[in-house]
């Protein structure tokens, strides 16, 4: 499993010349460390003198977290499963027409899991950003940058995951999939953009 690996052991992975881990796995890495900078921040702010009023807020905030940041940390896996699953498709034979057949609706399944898996690393970054949000305004004072480094790490991931479903839809032939998706990832981009933004125009320093 990727996400086992050492660090160093990670980024020499996603250095080499395999296609595994690409964009997709390290944009779910970002969102999971936004996940974590956000909990983290929630849980510096939990049992502090003059934080009483919002603890619980931040209690649910720190659970909400740890519960992005774990599924974000299989989706790194699930990313480059959803890839080579795409590859081994287009290996297939294609020499009669029942084995075409078989190869194109492998392929087509293929993509569409690969659309589908970073789409969900971007829903989940979107909410990221509302997290961090409410550390970073309501919370410990003293970790606000981590709550900005957060918020734009889940703006990175958000965005870095939007990118690989536009590339597999380009090859989907489902149309209606296709619209579908390409409207709810138009929405997202402007959304993430607009919310990070938002975020750290607030923060003075």
């Amino acid at each position: 499993m990727l996400a086992d690996l050492k660090v160093k052991q990670f980024l020499e992975e996603t250095a080499s010349n395999s296609p595994v881990p690409g964009g997709g796995s390290v944009a779910a890495l970002s969102g999971a460390l936004a996940a974590g900078l956000a909990e983290m921040v929630a849980g510096l702010t939990v049992g502090r003198k003059g934080f009483e009023d919002v603890e619980p807020k931040m209690k649910s905030i720190r659970e909400k977290a740890r519960a992005f940041r774990t599924e974000l940390v299989e989706d790194i896996q699930s990313d480059s499963d959803a890839y080579n699953q795409v590859m081994a498709a287009y290996k297939l034979p294609k020499q009669t027409e029942a084995e075409k057949m078989e190869r194109s609706q492998a392929i087509q399944a293929g993509l569409r899991q690969a659309a589908q898996v970073p789409l969900q690393v971007a829903r989940h970054s979107l909410q990221i950003l509302g997290l961090a949000e409410t550390v970073i305004t309501q919370g410990n004072p003293n970790a606000v940058t981590d709550g900005a480094v957060g918020a734009m790490l889940a703006r990175t991931a958000g965005l870095a995951a939007l990118y690989n479903v536009k590339i597999n839809l380009s090859s989907i032939k489902d149309k209606e999939f296709v619209e579908e998706t390409a409207q709810e990832v138009n929405h997202l981009e402007a959304e993430i953009l607009h919310r990070e933004r938002q975020i750290l125009a607030g923060i003075k320093l």
